[in-house]
């Protein structure tokens, strides 16, 4: 009816027009169908008149439902990939959830749903069977296939001058495949957090994933994949666009094009909302939150992170490259001694930072992960704020004038991260200890933070973040505070290079059976022995926040990702 609406008010739009230009007879007259009608003076009028409001009403028809169809996302860190193999961070997760399906999906709340896979199943202690989805088609139109996913996950492990690869999530797993729709995976010891991983590793195309290097998928010619959208541009620092899958397995895409661009500012993401130049921002800054919230213009959309904010430190090297005593000279690395970093944690004001410097949308962290997760803590308390305490155990690790200390931590990664380091700073300074921060590009941090000039860590004292990709505890106990492994995969963003074989070994037995509750249990163990280690120092659980234009609504996601998939008409 709307499209016959618009027809029939056009066709009489432009024969007024044409009238009033001598072009059509004034007895051209028109039926309430938008049709000539038979005058025997304007019959020769018609046919050329219909045909040309035809065309007319299709280009109209096309432009205002393809303009409608376009969606406009803008993120607030620029992901450094397309390659889905090539860094484990949330803007890369996000991206490539687009163009490339996972075995295993996993809604806003991160409970996992069927992906490319139809069904999981442990089919003995050491093995677990997954039966594929039949008729999936990559985006060249060739089928998918367990080749496919015994590649992936090959190549996933292996991915060059990864900054924080995917190999935690890989240790100890065999892919084999068993028919053109079954894999097999097997592992040397009982192993239950199998569909957790296998939803957090992106399965790419064998066929064009061979030979490729980063650098193809990033052009392009490599980045052919089962999802909802392909892959039409990347252009560094400026934008990432995609086209719509019409022949995706799952639900059809809700947008023809899709254009996503990095806006470093926060403000101007805001005011690109506001001005109608996007449809959806990331990151709303916490100070303009309230603010938003009263505009019948937009909408706000959050729910809480499945990121902890925390600070790490070096805990290997016997001297620390940005750590002295007060007049300069060298020092023993003061964080090696666990009194120390409790001290810093006894020195941070874990509610002032929520309430003055996020504004309120934040939560205060005791641990990595809130209490709703699986296998966190019972008991994990969050550090009281004790500036006497702090003092007293400075002095009796031997420093009770304190030292002085480069703050280190990346500029616009995270929901007002260079505040919190200053913040922080501050803080750290009451109790003698004089920290003076640099920050710097999210790309440049990490890669100094995990490989400097020398191939090692180079920071002495960082803040960071990590999000648990798999919806569960082990993600961010293996990742951060396992024994770093390059072999393995494990401790991959253990920058601080904490060792403990006590929670080592409390990690592995954990990992090691199939009954749930001894993992859950075994998982809040280890927890346990890394903070009362103060191996790292949570601070806060972000509230994530989406701003949408009125008439679009998001879906808040756990995970941070600024998704497509995300985003409904109201």
């Amino acid at each position: 009816m709307v499209k016959m609406a618009l027809r029939r008010d056009l066709v009489r739009f432009v024969t007024e027009i044409l009238q009033r230009l001598a072009w059509v007879p004034a007895c051209a007259g028109m039926t309430d169908d938008g049709v000539a009608t038979k005058s025997t003076r304007g019959m020769r009028w018609s046919k050329l008149l219909v045909a040309t409001l035809i065309a007319l009403v299709a280009t109209a028809t096309f432009v205002t439902t393809a303009s409608a169809r376009e969606l406009r996302l803008t993120l607030s860190t620029e992901p450094s990939s397309i390659d889905p193999h090539f860094h484990v961070t949330t803007p890369n997760m996000a991206l490539s959830t687009h163009i490339f399906d996972r075995l295993i999906h996993t809604d806003e709340k991160q409970q996992l749903v069927p992906g490319l896979a139809l069904s999981w199943a442990a089919v003995d202690p050491l093995t677990w069977e997954l039966k594929l989805r039949p008729d999936v088609k990559w985006h060249d139109g060739s089928a998918f296939t367990a080749d496919d996913v015994v590649f992936s996950m090959t190549r996933a492990a292996n991915v060059p001058n990864s900054p924080s690869g995917f190999g935690l999530y890989l240790r100890g797993k065999t892919f084999v495949r068993v028919d053109a729709l079954t894999v097999r995976v097997a592992t040397k010891e009982p192993y239950p957090l199998m569909p957790n991983d296998l939803s957090v590793l992106a399965i790419v195309s064998k066929k064009h994933g061979e030979t490729a290097t980063t650098a193809d998928y990033n052009s392009g010619k490599a980045a052919i994949g089962t999802g909802p959208y392909k892959y039409a541009a990347f252009v560094p620092s400026d934008r990432i666009e995609y086209t719509a899958n019409p022949d995706y397995w799952g639900e059809k895409p809700k947008w023809a094009k899709v254009i996503l661009k990095p806006v470093k500012s926060g403000a101007a993401r805001v005011a690109a909302l506001l001005s109608g130049d996007t449809d959806v921002i990331e990151d709303v800054p916490t100070v303009d939150i309230a603010k938003l919230k009263g505009d019948a213009k937009v909408s706000i959309h959050q729910t809480i992170s499945y990121r902890v904010v925390f600070l790490q430190m070096d805990q290997w090297r016997d001297t620390t490259p940005f750590a002295n005593a007060k007049d300069g000279t060298a020092i023993k690395n003061p964080f090696r001694d666990r009194r120390v970093r409790r001290a810093l944690s006894l020195a941070l004001n874990r509610e002032a930072i929520v309430s003055r410097v996020m504004e309120g949308n934040a939560f205060v962290a005791a641990q990595l992960l809130p209490d709703t997760f699986f296998g966190v803590s019972k008991t994990a308390k969050v550090t009281p704020y004790d500036l006497d305490g702090a003092k007293k155990l400075l002095a009796d690790a031997g420093l009770p004038n304190g030292f002085k200390v480069t703050l280190h931590g990346p500029a616009g990664r995270y929901p007002n991260d260079t505040r919190i380091i200053e913040a922080i700073a501050q803080m750290l300074n009451r109790i003698g200890i004089e920290a003076t921060i640099e920050t710097m590009p999210p790309s440049v941090f990490f890669t100094r933070a995990s490989t400097g000039a020398d191939g090692q860590p180079e920071f002495s004292l960082f803040l960071a973040g990590w999000g648990a990709a798999s919806g569960e505890n082990s993600s961010p106990l293996k990742g951060l505070l396992a024994s770093f492994d390059k072999t393995t995969g494990l401790g991959s963003s253990n920058r601080g290079r904490y060792a403990s074989k006590v929670f080592d070994d409390a990690l592995e037995a954990a990992l090691k059976t199939i009954d749930l509750e001894q993992v859950r249990a075994g998982l809040a163990k280890a927890t346990d022995i890394a903070l009362a280690d103060s191996a790292i120092i949570p601070i806060l659980y972000p509230m994530n926040t989406w701003g949408a234009r009125k008439g679009l609504t998001y879906k808040a996601r756990t995970d941070e990702a600024t998704t497509a998939m995300s985003v409904s008409p109201e």
